[in-house]
């Protein structure tokens, strides 16, 4: 499961919560503009036109924006992966993954700071943990494996391996096709896409 939230209380009220929205997506929009190194409380307030003691109300350093932001990312990235699985057909399992590829792919694209900041690892390869020494890739992979298995009616326990391997393929691909080109090199993406649907498909029957 992914980790409870970062923040060091909930907010409540709803002038509270829209306030952490605000601090959270001038967060991502700051990392779009200067890279994770480049944010300070400072200017996450500043950007979300709050005080900096109202910040600290809720979080009590940059790496908690952060990190909850990811952690915010990882939930909407499973959501449309579980909602675009009960409305589109697919014939074998591997195609699910297959199609988490493509939202992911398209987070990249289109949500801020989330080609930069991914699901945590350019700040701390254990972000997303709860401290229990795994890896972001890995807290994925098991949330990932949850739902396509729900959705091929298979053992997680089958498909916990071969996701993993996804998983971690999928990201040094990406890697690649984000760093020859901003928006994503689609030759790179798709002869990825090829690669692991060969690697699935061998692993797990229908």
């Amino acid at each position: 499961m992914a980790s409870p939230t970062p923040l060091r209380r909930r907010p409540v009220q709803q002038r509270s919560t829209k306030r952490v929205e605000q601090m959270l997506e001038a967060c991502a929009a700051l990392i779009e503009e200067v890279g994770y190194d480049g944010v300070t409380t400072t200017l996450i307030a500043e950007r979300a036109g709050v005080a900096v003691g109202s910040l600290y109300q809720f979080f009590p350093d940059k790496r908690a924006v952060v990190r909850e932001l990811t952690r915010r990312n990882l939930e909407h990235f499973l959501k449309v992966v579980s909602e675009r699985f009960e409305t589109t057909c697919v014939d074998h399992w591997w195609d699910a993954v297959d199609l988490a590829i493509d939202i992911y792919v398209d987070m990249h694209r289109t949500i801020p700071g989330f080609s930069k900041l991914h699901f945590g690892d350019v700040v701390d390869l254990e972000l997303l943990d709860d401290g229990e020494g795994k890896h972001n890739n890995e807290v994925v992979s098991e949330r990932l494996t949850e739902i396509v298995a729900s959705k091929a009616g298979l053992p997680a326990e089958d498909l916990i391996l071969p996701i993993t391997i996804a998983v971690e393929a999928t990201d040094g691909i990406h890697k690649l096709a984000f760093r020859r080109d901003p928006r994503g090199d689609q030759t790179i993406i798709d002869e990825g896409k090829y690669l692991l649907r060969q690697y699935l498909s061998s692993k797990v029957g229908e």
